[in-house]
């Protein structure tokens, strides 16, 4: 059979992929640390789990109804985003998505048109640029300085707004950075877009999990303009850890929910009913399981990044949200004899059972992607086995006699 076009452009997600090897390593025998999916090693809390079972027993197993969402999930939405996000919203405005990447995509495919510009901060998670391009869109990359945790400037991003400028991608706390904007930071690239026919997909997915003395704006929050061209995103499988449930949600306004419901009519039908259950209960229930798993991120990622800037040749900016840390390991490639994230990541996973996210795919070729989202004995061990091999590599590099003159060699 032919394959289509847009499917054979396609890239397939190194993050998936990553995780996928390290599994199939694992069953041949191979003894792996895989720091590479964004799935918290928590369980779903206890009362999450006993709402779906309980749902189910009670015959909750038809169709939603209607697609968008049964009406008592999107109002416990609507409770969450007020309670937290100083976001209002009625239940028109929401949608219920079988994860946040469907919420993603059908986002991108209901707004953006073949040879629409859509502006993605560098470093970006790995589909943004897939949606856009699957759409017909024409991604545009704005790179963030590493001097200033990869947070792209106002300055920066009214440079990359053109007239076929139709949506800014932003993401915070960002995967893959692991860094949070500020609320002033917010405000002013808010301040930018205000006024201009932009839509703004926010995706604030790990909104809960933030770190010392960070406190987090919603884009939507900064002003009224910016909440009318805002679509907020979120879900349950990064702070309830209920990544297999493929649950998420879309906040914006009530003509765009409804373009929205019909692409989800006609693809998915909705969320399984039972699973809207447990989000409900996840939304609207005891938050204590939320704040013992922040803390734990906390302290693996202050953990992972110690470790990680005690390596030769090794910079990282330090986590403040999500769980992800994004070293520059470029220092390293010379004495490794590599010259890019994908040979580093390679040799590393063939050298010492460690297996790490390529920062090419994120747009960052210097950099590679490690999730803290693990035990911290897995992080020590993982610690360990970098540590041993970069280590070696700077001493041999070092104890190396000196390159030969040109002038000798003939």
């Amino acid at each position: 059979m032919k394959l289509s076009k847009r499917v054979l452009a396609l890239a397939e997600s190194e993050t998936l992929a990553v995780t996928a090897k390290a599994a199939a390593m694992r069953a041949a025998g191979i003894d792996v640390i895989s720091f590479g999916a964004g799935e918290p090693d928590f369980d779903t809390p206890e009362n999450v789990k006993e709402a779906a079972i309980k749902a189910l027993r009670e015959g909750q197993t038809k169709y939603p109804k209607p697609a968008a969402g049964i009406p008592a999930a999107r109002q416990a939405v609507c409770t969450k985003l007020e309670r937290e996000n100083g976001l209002t919203y009625t239940p028109n405005q929401v949608i219920i998505t079988t994860g946040g990447k469907m919420a993603c995509t059908m986002v991108v495919h209901a707004l953006i048109n073949p040879g629409d510009e859509v502006i993605i901060p560098v470093p970006y998670w790995v589909s943004y640029p897939e949606f856009v391009r699957l759409a017909g869109g024409k991604p545009v990359f704005v790179r963030g300085d590493e001097e200033r945790d990869f947070k792209i400037t106002p300055e920066q991003l009214a440079a990359a707004i053109t007239p076929r400028t139709r949506m800014l991608i932003f993401n915070s706390p960002s995967n893959p950075g692991g860094f949070t904007y500020t609320p002033d930071e917010v405000r002013a690239l808010a301040a930018v877009t205000a006024g201009k026919d932009i839509a703004v997909l926010a995706d604030e997915i790990y909104d809960r999990l933030v770190y010392g003395d960070q406190r987090p704006l919603s884009f939507a929050a900064c002003s009224p303009e910016a909440y009318a061209q805002t679509l907020t995103l979120n879900g349950g499988s990064k702070t309830y850890a209920m990544t297999g449930w493929r649950v998420g949600y879309v906040a914006a306004p009530e003509p765009v929910i409804k373009a929205l419901s019909k692409l989800q009519s006609q693809g998915t039908s909705g969320v399984c009913t039972f699973v809207q259950y447990g989000l409900i209960e996840a939304l609207t229930g005891p938050q204590d399981e939320v704040e013992r798993m922040r803390q734990a991120f906390a302290q693996r990622g202050a953990h992972i990044h110690q470790r990680l800037t005690a390596m030769p040749g090794v910079t990282c900016c330090p986590p403040t949200g999500a769980f992800y840390v994004f070293p520059n390991v470029s220092g390293t490639y010379a004495r490794l004899g590599v010259t890019t994230s994908g040979e580093f990541t390679a040799k590393v996973l063939e050298e010492t059972g460690v297996a790490v996210v390529p920062g090419g795919a994120f747009g960052s070729d210097q950099h590679v992607r490690l999730s803290f989202a693990c035990g911290m004995e897995q992080i020590d061990e993982g610690m360990n086995r970098l540590e041993k091999l970069l280590k070696g590599a700077a001493a041999t590099s070092r104890s190396a006699p000196p390159a030969e003159p040109a002038s000798a060699r003939r």
